[in-house]
């Protein structure tokens, strides 16, 4: 019996896929019209810990039964690379703010104390929140880009015209960003986010220079 012809079969050559090609041309052209910085506050200009400690109320002792619970003091923690950020970003003439659905004393201290033009806490619909910002800064939803790092954020980084994302967000937000930053929330994030925006309109080394000027009381050239 005459074996059977032996079958060539020719096998495909694999390839690596290609990366995904990365959005930073369709950001860049997105950040030079950025003039509204807005920010996410748990996540992005913290770690996302939230630490609760529970307060006497007036007249009371610390010892209540347990299961009662009278005021609370929530504390966060800031970055300092993310202040100065935001100082920067303020010389360059943007305008900042923040949207967060918790409502916290230690949000509203930091929001003054960096002198941000828009602090909206309790705002659990944030795209309410975008709306209102713009009505009240005057911009467009173009002019404004938005930091967030959960899905509750997408609603706002869906209608503005950069939307950021930290490097540590759930991955539904990053797929929709057009830019990531370096560091997590908390870390820098908002510093990140405050150069990639002023680099792509040219500024970042001018104004960088102009904040060193003033406080060593030199003009900047």
């Amino acid at each position: 019996m005459r074996s059977p012809p032996l079958l060539s079969v020719e096998f495909p050559v694999l390839k690596s896929q290609p990366m995904p090609i990365p959005k930073t041309k369709s950001a860049i052209a997105r950040a030079k019209k950025i003039k509204l910085l807005l920010f996410d506050v748990d996540g992005v200009l913290t770690d996302g810990k939230l630490y609760i400690f529970p307060l006497p109320a007036p007249g009371q002792s610390s010892s209540k039964d347990e299961g009662e619970f009278g005021p609370v003091l929530e504390v966060k923690g800031f970055h300092a690379h993310d202040g100065m950020g935001i100082s920067i970003a303020h010389l360059a003439g943007l305008k900042t703010g923040l949207i967060t659905k918790r409502v916290s004393a230690t949000v509203a201290l930091r929001g003054r104390d960096l002198k941000m033009e828009y602090v909206r806490q309790g705002m659990h619909d944030k795209r309410a929140a975008f709306e209102e910002i713009l009505r009240e800064s005057g911009f467009s939803a173009s002019e404004a880009a938005y930091v967030g790092d959960d899905v509750i954020d997408l609603s706002v980084m869906r209608r503005c015209g950069l939307a950021i994302a930290v490097a540590n967000a759930r991955a539904e937000v990053k797929r929709e960003a057009h830019y990531v930053t370096i560091h997590s929330g908390g870390e820098g994030a908002a510093r990140d986010a405050v150069e990639f925006i002023l680099k792509a309109q040219g500024k970042w080394k001018q104004i960088v220079e102009q904040y060193i000027g003033e406080r060593s009381g030199k003009s900047s050239t």
